[in-house]
């Protein structure tokens, strides 16, 4: 196994993604698409991995300035899908593996932020990599949302969950393609990080959330780490 992560900004790295990989002896490479990084000279050459991991980050993909390289990243979510290697996409990763499968990525019109629960569909509850996230096997799962964007369902694929505000918070093309709207990588330093000097939510609410339910999701983001890197 051999691993390419992506990242878009420098703040949004893979978390557990990484402390999985270490705990396995896995090989993987964090490749800088974010700011001065992201140059055409930094785009790897991918025939050598065996997955693609793509983190988030708050750019938009229908704005001018959005992804700097999301031509490229694009290509390279749809060689992984040609050679039927896995592919996981988190958060505008999510919206850049639903990019490739020509859906449409949009402002959803609200946002969700901070810890909150997604329905699991019935296919979701099947599956045998997204499954492992639910809540003592219950058809939900208490995530990390920090999102406003949302895309429109790919064709050929299969929804696995919903939340009230979003309709498609994941999906899978084919069978190892998958695509979370929600940040199941986080740590709790992460979280702290991204909100130090956000004064439009209740932080102190989300730390103590965050304190509280983080051995049991990184258990969660564990299992499915496993499934997903099997």
């Amino acid at each position: 196994m051999n691993v390419l992560i992506i990242k878009n900004v420098k703040n949004e790295g893979p978390g557990t993604i990484e402390d999985f990989l270490k705990e396995k002896g896995a090989e993987y490479s964090i490749v800088e698409f974010s700011g001065c990084d992201a140059t055409e000279e930094r785009v790897p050459d991918v025939s050598k991995f065996s997955h693609l991991v793509i983190m988030g980050g708050p750019m938009a993909l229908y704005e001018s300035e959005g992804a700097p390289l999301v031509h490229f990243e694009t290509a390279m979510i749809r060689a992984f899908m040609l050679n039927k290697k896995p592919v996981l996409g988190i958060c505008l990763g999510a919206q850049l593996i639903a990019h490739a499968l020509k859906a449409h990525v949009f402002a959803g019109g609200t946002e969700e932020v901070g810890w909150d629960k997604v329905e699991i569909t019935p296919e979701g509850m099947e599956d045998p990599v997204f499954s492992t996230i639910s809540v003592n096997t219950e058809p939900y799962a208490e995530v990390f949302q920090w999102h406003g964007d949302t895309f429109d369902l790919p064709k050929k694929t299969v929804r696995l969950a919903s939340s009230g505000a979003y309709e498609n918070q994941a999906f899978r093309y084919k069978e190892n393609v998958y695509a979370l709207q929600f940040h199941i990588e986080v740590r709790p330093e992460m979280i702290k990080e991204w909100f130090a000097d956000k004064k439009a939510c209740d932080t102190e609410k989300m730390f103590k959330r965050t304190d509280d339910i983080y051995p049991e999701y990184r258990k969660r983001a564990m299992k499915f780490y496993e499934a997903f890197f099997k």
